[in-house]
């Protein structure tokens, strides 16, 4: 598949590894860095969604979306991320996705606009309220900018650690896990600010986020293009 993420805002935060681990399959290890956990909270929108062959779809091919997510090594040993929730508001997008990637995709009614001023200085305001039914409730309120100059994460450094992750794991009803491979040129990154007005995308999986500020960081734009996945032994 193909892609374009747009005004991605990354929020992360230290957490108990414990909280983090039991909702992990067991051939997967949390990743840690420095003996830390990390879970991250991420909301963004997409574009140009579609299998790699085919054009745009207007009714398919643009929404936004809001992951909450933590890192992993696999059995194979390769690192990546481990998604505990996909929001988004296309229905067929969140059915398909649970199909083809064993990933939890769940229906929700998100917002995401600018505040009018220039694009380089605006305010994003993100509202996300869960729909999906007999799942846990969830909302996200949020705003958000980016500031100061773009650069590139350095390798070994805590920022390179939490963004340049280039293979998700999900896992089957029955446990089978399977990874899926994703390309785009290195994150240009710029710090951000954001007011959060309510939180509650870690509370259906038991993790309590810290009253500590989050660490946030910022992409406007990244093309992506996504394997399907496969089974990991």
């Amino acid at each position: 598949m193909r892609m374009d993420w747009h005004d991605l805002l990354f929020m992360h935060w230290r957490v108990d590894e414990d909280q983090l681990r039991r909702h992990l399959p067991d051939s997967l290890t949390l990743d840690t860095f420095e003996g830390q956990a990390w879970v991250g909270v991420v909301p963004f929108r997409m574009s140009g969604v579609s299998l790699s062959w085919l054009p745009d779809l207007p009714w398919l091919s643009k929404f936004p979306e809001l992951n909450v997510r933590t890192y992993v090594v696999g059995p194979d040993g390769r690192r990546g991320v481990w998604f505990y929730s996909l929001d988004a508001t296309n229905p067929v997008a969140v059915r398909g996705a649970r199909w083809l990637y064993c990933l939890k995709y769940m229906d929700a009614k998100i917002t995401c606009v600018e505040d009018g001023r220039p694009a380089e200085d605006a305010w994003i305001r993100y509202d996300s309220v869960r729909t999906h039914r007999n799942e846990p409730a969830a909302t996200l309120k949020v705003d958000y900018r980016p500031v100061g100059p773009a650069f590139r994460a350095q390798p070994g450094t805590l920022v390179d650690w939490l963004t340049s992750r280039y293979s998700l794991f999900s896992a089957s009803a029955n446990g089978q896990v399977f990874r899926g491979d994703i390309a785009h040129d290195p994150w240009q990154l710029r710090d951000a600010e954001a007011v959060t007005h309510e939180n509650t995308m870690t509370d259906g999986i038991g993790v309590k986020l810290p009253a500590t500020e989050p660490l946030l960081h910022f992409s406007r734009i990244t093309k992506v293009s996504a394997s399907a996945i496969r089974k990991v032994k």
